[in-house]
């Protein structure tokens, strides 16, 4: 055996061990949500975490170092991006842009989407900037703040999508606004964050903001004029039978997303952007999204997924905050929940909804989960979140996450009842309390 094939072997033999269990571990923990009422992402980046060194890392430590080695740390992460551009791919083809007109509920949905945007913006940069001289010795206290207000902001679209279904709000008023209201958040936090990291790499300047605006322009143009029309055409060349793909469409499929990748990373929005723009243009052939998440979005959830919750719990080490680090977490915590549910509640209010409807709102914005994670990780990768902030922000996004499920079992039935009472007194869904 060569040497070439010999360290191939090698490296494959500490590869495959990982895989085994992150995907085990995923599966278990995603079956244990499941039966507590949450979401099963939930319990997936929970495995991530107590595979890392808050958990299986503390108290096996000599174990851990031989099933996490660092000579496997580069294709482990390589996978996990892979993962991360397939799975932005799916999150493309299932978003509507219906959700961003809203019909009726647009007020509410503008008034929902800015209080959920710019407050928790503002207390994240603040906290940023509070915390930076204790926390973030060494990085930049403005970029580091400004990563920290992005990472306060985010709302989850894809698990926040999972969640109403879960608890029968899609085609609910409150379900429709706040999901309309993520997706304006997501958008804004994704270019928050391509400006942020021009900005903290010293490339944010007129030219820089004149050249990204044009690059984005062409590239939606090239979108819209010859791939959505490529896309349409692939669809009916391989039409979808007995909800099966063709490999031809397939191929071509994970040639356009890969390519688009690399276009989003040359004009520096982020490689996985590219999967979420590929996405978009397959988003309106119903029949193709459906076969598509079936043959192909399982493996994906199944299998990338997991490596990416694990390569983010390997980071994340909890017992490694100080006393003194948990004073900044709980402070972390206060502005990210409060921050979000109180501005939401009062600008549901204001659009007019009652008391129920805008806590139940409030509660539903608060979700962050994985759009955050990748957040963070995007941060931590570019060097401007320290560890130790990285760790604070990854729990708060699990919490923000796990406490949705039991605020929505306390608010939804008083919501409903309410309705029920309004409805058979004749008066409109939407309520004034």
């Amino acid at each position: 055996m060569s040497g070439t094939a010999q360290s191939t072997e090698t490296l494959l033999s500490l590869v495959l061990p990982q895989l085994i269990v992150m995907i085990g571990a995923a599966r278990i923990f995603h079956s244990l949500a499941r039966l507590m009422k949450q979401p099963g992402v939930t319990g997936e980046i929970v495995a991530g975490l107590l595979l890392g060194p808050s958990c299986f890392g503390h108290l096996f430590p000599h174990a851990a170092m031989a099933l996490f080695p660092n000579a496997a740390a580069p294709p482990i992460s390589i996978i996990s991006q892979i993962g991360l551009i397939l799975l932005m791919f799916q999150i493309g083809t299932e978003f509507s842009f219906g959700h961003l007109r809203a019909g009726r509920h647009m007020a509410a949905t503008l008034a929902v989407a800015a209080a959920s945007i710019t407050v928790p913006f503002g207390l994240g940069f603040g906290f940023g900037l509070a915390s930076a001289p204790a926390l973030a010795q060494g990085i930049s206290p403005l970029t580091y703040s400004l990563f920290c207000g992005v990472g306060v902001c985010i709302t989850a679209v894809p698990i926040l999508g999972r969640i109403l279904r879960q608890f029968h709000l899609t085609s609910d008023p409150v379900g429709v606004i706040a999901i309309a209201a993520a997706a304006m958040n997501d958008v804004v936090g994704w270019l928050l964050l391509a400006c942020i990291a021009a900005f903290a790499t010293h490339e944010l300047s007129a030219g820089f903001v004149a050249w990204k605006i044009f690059a984005l322009a062409a590239g939606g143009a090239v979108s819209w004029y010859v791939l959505a029309p490529l896309a349409a055409a692939a669809v009916r060349r391989f039409p979808v039978e007995n909800d099966r793909l063709d490999p031809g469409l397939m191929a071509l499929v994970f040639c356009l997303m890969f390519g688009l990748g690399l276009y989003t990373k040359t004009i520096g929005i982020f490689t996985i952007f590219g999967g979420f723009a590929a996405g978009l243009l397959f988003h309106r052939h119903s029949a193709f999204v459906a076969a598509w998440r079936t043959q192909v979005g399982q493996f994906v959830l199944v299998f990338f997924l997991p490596v990416f919750f694990t390569f983010t719990g390997l980071r994340t080490n909890l017992l490694a905050l100080s006393a003194a680090d948990f004073g900044w977490l709980a402070v972390l915590l206060g502005i990210s929940i409060f921050g979000k549910i109180v501005p939401v509640y009062l600008a549901a209010r204001l659009a007019g909804l009652n008391h129920f409807q805008s806590a139940v709102l409030g509660s539903l914005m608060n979700t962050r989960a994985l759009m955050e994670l990748i957040v963070l990780n995007i941060g931590y990768d570019l060097g401007f979140l320290p560890r130790g902030v990285f760790t604070m922000l990854v729990i708060m996004a699990v919490l923000t996450t796990v406490m949705t499920g039991p605020l929505l079992n306390i608010l939804l039935p008083k919501m409903r009842r309410l309705q029920d009472d309004v409805v058979a007194g004749g008066t409109t869904t939407m309520l004034v309390g």
